[in-house]
Parts: structure tokens; C-alpha cells; sequence
């Protein structure tokens, strides 16, 4: 899943350097998995490519369609590329990832154009287990918020999130653990108070809604976009262990700051970064620098450190 996002991020370099045909460097990021690209997603703003729809061409010995399910082989793959920082594509993806920590990347025309592609596929497909959905960095945000929605409508997705963004402050680049836990419990009342004194706390429900959808997260402590998830997770386990559990779960469906902006809450939903449920992936090796920490290329390397959990709400 990683490579073929890589191969949205290639696509759009060869875009940007005139590379076609032969020159091309894209094609080799998933023709080694026997996929193929049906559709590829054009912001109509710059024009950047930043999406893709995957078609999975399996080799001689899965060539049955039941031989291929009973894999769990995907039949399509819609995966999204995060922020290009190069000059043909940096001003609309930077804007983008403004949107994002107001919690306004779904009204932009990219998510919309990324929902209709979904479902089209999605439609067309007739079995939505079959159908994946993979992102990096702003491309998993748009993952979540497409995974969410469909989700909400009874389509669960397979999804898989790659240094998925968390808007918050980051407190697990805290070496002090206990200053860590003592940060969260604080927060965790703060919240669980919100959401019980303001009119758009509360989501209970509509959280609970998405509990069927498990997406695999995978997150760098040395990232500071996405390391608070680990936070995020370990923190629901030690809220129930000294007795706060139910301040613990209004606490991880509400967001402080969404709460008193009132947002999200009229239409149901939650904010971008909560969870309900997720198999949580966590690189514990060692990561020079911010690059490397939050880079796409470090999930297929074979020499990981992996940490793996699941979390159910």
C-alpha cells in the first residue's frame, strides 16, 4: 500500500519534470505488485496529480476471481499522495493542508472529487471489502474523511494511513512519561467537561457508529504530525486502568478546541483525528530527522522495528 501511494508521489514528479513514456519512473511502484492504474485524480486548481485508482492484475495462480478473494486480495486501491513542496504544486497542497488543521480539508473541490471517485469505484466494484483506500500524510487525511463518511453510510473500507496528520499539540515528544500521563488525564477532564456543558459536546453515538471501521495506522514517534497517536491509544487503556474509564471515552470522541469552535458537531461527526477503532503500527526504530520520520519510504523497508496493536471502541 505504501508503494502505491509512492507511485501517486512519482506520477506527479514526472508530471512536474516532463518525464512520459520510457522516462517515466511511476509504473515501477505498482506493476511490481501486478496492479495497474484505471483512473488517475487531477486537482483542477494546479493541475497536480494526487490521487490514483489501482486495479489489481494478480499473477497466474490467483487468476480466479474467488482464488484472489479468498487472498483478500483488494480488487481496486484508491490511494492519495500527501504534500509536495516543490514550486508546481506547493501552493495549492500547502493551502490544503491549512484546511486541514481548521477542520475544513472536506469542503475543498480535492476531497470532493476524491469522494465521487470512491464511490464510482465503490459502485462499480459491488463487494466494498474489495475496495482499499490508502493515504500519506494529507493524502490520509483524505482517506479518513472519505473512510468515515462511507462508513457512516454502511461501507466499511479497508484503509490504511500513513503518518495519518493529528492536529494537536504534541505531547508525546515529551520525554518525561508520567509528565505525559499527566498531561492527558488533565486534558481528558477538561474534555469529558466540554462535551458535557457545551451544546455540540457529546457525539456518543455517531462515534460508536464507526466502531465497525478498523483502519491500520501507521505512525512514527519521531513524527511530531502524527506521533500523537500513540498517545492517543495508550492513553484509552490507562484511563481505564485508574478507574476513569468513562471519562476516558467522552474524552476520545471530543476535541477540546472542535468543541468550543463548534465544529463538526451540526453535521454529527467528529473531528478529523478521533478514532474509534484502529490497528495502530508504530516504527520504534531510530529516525535521523523530521524527513525520515514522517517520509513515506520508511514502511517498506525491511529493516522495521514494528510495533503492532488493536484497539477496539
Amino acid at each position: 500500500m505504501a508503494s502505491l501511494v509512492q507511485g501517486v508521489y512519482v506520477m506527479e514528479r514526472d508530471r512536474q519534470w516532463n518525464r512520459h513514456g520510457g522516462d517515466a519512473r511511476a509504473p515501477a511502484w505498482w506493476r511490481f505488485f501486478h496492479f495497474e492504474v484505471r483512473e488517475v485524480l487531477v486537482d483542477a486548481a494546479d493541475s497536480s496529480i494526487f490521487g490514483a485508482v489501482y486495479a489489481f492484475q494478480p499473477p497466474w495462480h490467483l487468476l480466479d476471481p474467488a482464488a484472489a478473494a479468498a487472498a483478500g486480495a483488494p480488487h481496486y486501491v484508491v490511494a492519495f499522495r500527501g504534500t509536495i513542496t516543490k514550486k508546481a504544486s506547493a501552493s495549492r497542497d500547502l493551502a490544503l493542508d491549512l484546511q486541514l488543521v481548521r477542520n475544513g480539508l472536506d469542503r475543498t473541490s480535492r476531497f470532493h472529487d476524491a469522494m465521487r471517485t470512491i464511490h464510482a469505484v465503490v459502485a462499480a466494484t459491488g463487494h466494498h471489502h474489495r475496495v482499499w483506500l490508502a493515504g500519506h500524510s494529507l493524502g490520509s487525511a483524505i482517506s479518513t474523511l472519505a473512510a468515515k463518511a462511507m462508513a457512516r453510510a454502511g461501507v466499511v473500507l479497508p484503509t490504511f494511513l500513513f503518518n495519518a496528520p493529528f492536529p494537536s499539540a504534541p505531547v508525546e515528544r515529551i520525554g518525561d512519561r508520567r509528565v505525559r500521563q499527566g498531561i492527558r488525564i488533565a486534558n481528558s477532564f477538561v474534555t469529558a467537561a466540554a462535551a458535557a456543558v457545551l451544546p455540540h459536546g457529546g457525539g456518543g453515538d455517531a462515534f460508536a457508529a464507526l466502531a465497525r471501521w478498523v483502519p491500520n495506522v501507521f505512525v512514527n514517534p519521531g513524527d511530531p504530525i502524527s506521533a500523537e497517536y500513540v498517545g492517543y491509544f495508550d492513553h484509552r487503556k490507562k484511563m481505564e486502568d485508574i478507574g476513569a474509564g468513562a471519562v476516558g471515552r467522552v474524552a476520545t470522541r471530543n476535541s477540546v478546541k472542535d468543541l468550543l469552535l463548534g465544529i463538526g458537531r451540526a453535521g454529527g461527526c467528529e473531528p478529523l483525528h478521533l478514532f474509534p477503532s484502529a490497528v495502530l503500527t508504530v516504527n520504534r526504530g531510530a529516525s535521523p530527522d523530521f524527513k525520515a520520520a514522517h517520509g513515506i519510504h520508511q514502511w517498506w523497508r525491511p529493516d522495521q522495528a514494528l510495533e503492532c496493536t488493536a484497539h477496539y471502541y
